[in-house]
């Protein structure tokens, strides 16, 4: 019976590594609602805030105005680092600080519980979130000697944060925001978006994360992107809200908006903030259950996600929105008590 188990184990072992291979080829199922589609271009506008000004100058990008102005510096970074790393110095990494706090401030004040997380994940758990699936595993980066991935979000360690628990009803819709470093290697965009610090390999991120009820999770998603606008209106930047279709959806997702802020020197919208409803996809993952009442049975939850506040994205879209005819380039008044400056004053230095 020994030997006959020893060779039913390892059978058992060769048949799990191919279910397990057959699973991470399965992406989550879209609900109805989503729109069909096979990428981007099957992406609907679903409404429109905050219009773009009108300039009678030319916008300079953002990173010559971040390298003007003395706040952002990838020539060093690269060789110091390789390309796809930046350096952000002065009101740039002031900036970086104000943004997380007016982020914080708000998410708190709505009952979002802070956090900061771990920076690294166990490929186990990094595999029952869905981040080491099909095409994602490239993009990810591993420390082979001490078997851990570095995390490309504070999601990706917020999620298993309640691994293998039961919560109680009464306390769901558990609500928090984290902050983290985060690391992706952007495997397949070599070529695009090069330039400056909206595509990189390391940059800073402020994430909500929502355990609900799976009754519930369709409001929380509305209420995600709700607060996404909050924030984008706030610092006053122009953007519009987009249902993402079928064909573009990340792979944990059965339902995602962006919201797209505008970029005036490329005279169009870019992706700066996401939110997804991954219904029970994640929660199966990394099981975790509620229970509706004393005695019942656990079911499994719904798990959401969505950017608070990108750093990187949001320092070049509030640089180009705000950049003035005079070369200074102002402030939001939401942040302004944060960074303790209204206004980024004319360069006179590049160092």
């Amino acid at each position: 019976m020994r030997e006959r188990l020893k060779g039913l184990e390892a059978e058992e072992r060769k048949l799990r590594e191919e279910l397990d291979g057959l699973l991470d080829a399965l992406p989550n199922l879209p609900l109805p609602e989503v729109p069909d589609g096979r990428d981007e271009s099957d992406n609907v506008v679903v409404r429109e805030g905050r219009k773009p000004a009108k300039k009678s100058f030319v916008s300079q990008d953002h990173l010559a105005l971040g390298e003007a102005h003395g706040l952002v510096d990838v020539e060093r970074a690269a060789r110091v680092a390789g390309t796809r790393f930046a350096y952000l110095k002065r009101e740039g990494a002031m900036l970086e600080f104000a943004l997380i706090r007016y982020a914080f401030d708000i998410l708190s004040s709505e009952g979002f519980i802070p956090v900061v997380p771990p920076a690294m994940v166990r490929p186990e758990v990094f595999r029952g979130m869905g981040r080491l699936a099909a095409d994602q595993r490239e993009e990810r980066y591993h420390l082979e000697r001490d078997n851990l991935y570095l995390i490309g979000s504070a999601e990706h360690t917020l999620g298993p944060m309640h691994m293998d628990e039961v919560l109680e009803a009464a306390v769901l819709p558990l609500r928090y925001v984290g902050f983290s470093p985060s690391f992706r290697r952007e495997a397949g965009s070599y070529g695009k978006d090069t330039r400056g610090i909206i595509r990189v390999h390391q940059f800073d991120k402020a994430e909500m994360f929502v355990f609900a009820s799976p009754e519930a999770s369709g409001d929380e998603l509305e209420r995600l992107v709700a607060l996404q606008e909050r924030i984008v209106s706030g610092l006053k930047l122009p953007y519009r809200v987009v249902a993402i279709s079928a064909g573009d959806m990340g792979w944990t997702d059965a339902k995602q908006y962006d919201i797209e802020v505008w970029f005036p020197s490329e005279e169009r919208f870019r992706e700066t903030h996401s939110a997804s409803n991954t219904t029970d996809f994640q929660a199966r993952g990394v099981n975790v259950r509620f229970r509706r009442d004393a005695g019942a049975k656990p079911e499994y939850l719904h798990m959401l996600n969505a950017t608070a506040v990108a750093i990187g994205r949001t320092i070049a879209a509030l640089l180009e929105n705000h950049q003035q005819e005079d070369g200074t380039i102002q402030i939001p008044e939401a942040l302004r008590s944060y960074c303790g400056f209204d206004r980024i004053p004319n360069p006179d230095s590049k160092f």
